[in-house]
């Protein structure tokens, strides 16, 4: 089964060497690796999508790359949609091959992008325009001007949200981890091209 990591760590050379060999030698087999923040504070946060040998535990990873000076693990959980991490140009590729169903697609596309469970597109009055399958179907309206994290629907779901043609688009994410700027920023951008290439 494979594991997704979410590990800060200083952003100087040699620190996701560091990081990759503790995960071997926990156990742990690295499929993919993808950055997600880069910090001005000297630090970046990677996800790590890897599968652990049968007899290793997850927590025999944490505790490996915890042991490393300077990092930490911020989160880990199964990544029940396997495979490797969907980076943001194969999202805009499939997005330009049918550009009138661009903004539809790009909504399908959103839970694997960002490792959510869930993505609803909210019209003004409250109504779910296109939700995939594990989205709430009363979320109500929230008026964004921009992309922002929201307050959960229940004690375990992050939400995130930003404006797309008048409508709002929100992501869940189920305990955790937590919506960084940087994939706030991912968000605003991916929508920004969709709505751009739904008009060619």
């Amino acid at each position: 089964m494979p594991f997704l990591l979410r590990v800060s760590l200083p952003d100087v050379p040699g620190s996701l060497g560091r990081v990759a060999s503790a995960i071997g030698e926990a156990g742990g087999d690295i499929e993919a690796i993808e950055i997600v923040d880069k910090g001005s504070d000297g630090r970046a946060v990677d996800d790590v999508l890897l599968e652990i040998s049968p007899g290793a535990m997850p927590d025999s990873v944490v505790s490996a790359c915890n042991a490393i000076d300077g990092v930490e693990v911020l989160w880990i959980n199964r990544y029940a949609a396997g495979g490797n991490l969907f980076l943001d140009l194969e999202v805009v590729e499939e997005l330009t091959a049918q550009p009138s169903h661009a903004i539809d697609r790009v909504l399908d596309l959103l839970p694997i992008t960002f490792r959510v469970d869930w993505a609803s597109r909210i019209a003004p009055d409250g109504t779910v325009v296109r939700a995939t399958d594990a989205a709430p179907r009363t979320l109500g309206w929230i008026g964004l001007d921009r992309p922002s994290r929201l307050e959960g629907v229940d004690d375990v779901t992050l939400l995130c949200a930003a404006p797309i043609d008048g409508d709002v688009i929100v992501l869940g994410r189920r305990g955790g981890p937590d919506f960084l700027d940087s994939e706030l920023a991912r968000l605003g951008h991916l929508l920004g091209l969709a709505q751009t290439i739904s008009r060619v």
